[in-house]
Formats: C-alpha cells, sequence, structure tokens
C-alpha cells in the first residue's frame, strides 16, 4: 500500500473529513503532544506525556505534572520565572 499520507502527516487519518483549518489546529496539538521533551530532572530528551497533564521520564522515572498537551503550560513557565524573580529580589 503506498504513503498517502507524505504531505499532511500525522492528521493523514482523518482524510478529508472536519475542514482544512480545523485539522490543521490538531495538527498543532497532536505534534506537541506526540514530542519528546527534555527531562529537567536528568536533562535527558526522555519526558513524554502520559495522560492529560502527567509526563514521565523514561530515564530517571520523574512524573510531573504540567499542560495539556506540552511538558510546560505557558502559564506554568510565567509563574515559574515570577517566582524565581521575587526570590533574586528578596535575597539581595
Amino acid at each position: 500500500m503506498a504513503n498517502r499520507t507524505k504531505k499532511i502527516r500525522i492528521i493523514g487519518k482523518y482524510r478529508p473529513r472536519y475542514g482544512a483549518s480545523l485539522r490543521k489546529m490538531v495538527k498543532v496539538i497532536e505534534i506537541s503532544q506526540h514530542a519528546k521533551y527534555t527531562c529537567s530532572f536528568c536533562g535527558k530528551t526522555k519526558m513524554k506525556r502520559r495522560t492529560v497533564g502527567i509526563g514521565r521520564c523514561g530515564s530517571c522515572m520523574m512524573t510531573v505534572a504540567g499542560g495539556t498537551w506540552t511538558y510546560n503550560s505557558t502559564s506554568a513557565v510565567t509563574v515559574k520565572s515570577a517566582i524565581r524573580r521575587l526570590k533574586e529580589l528578596k535575597d539581595q
């Protein structure tokens, strides 16, 4: 059987259904949820999504809570950097 999803890759399973713009949105989400991320504990690229909001490192077996489809949500990154900045101001 020939490879028919060369251009559209992961969203090829939806074929012509649901409309182009919805398939493009789903493509971004599915690529990010199936990607491997760098573990903040061991530094290896082994962090994968297990369920909604839960990621697990295949190397050090650490489990972390994060974003729905990604390792970190954007709001979590913002809060983390604000806390770090406030701690630095407090130490000075």
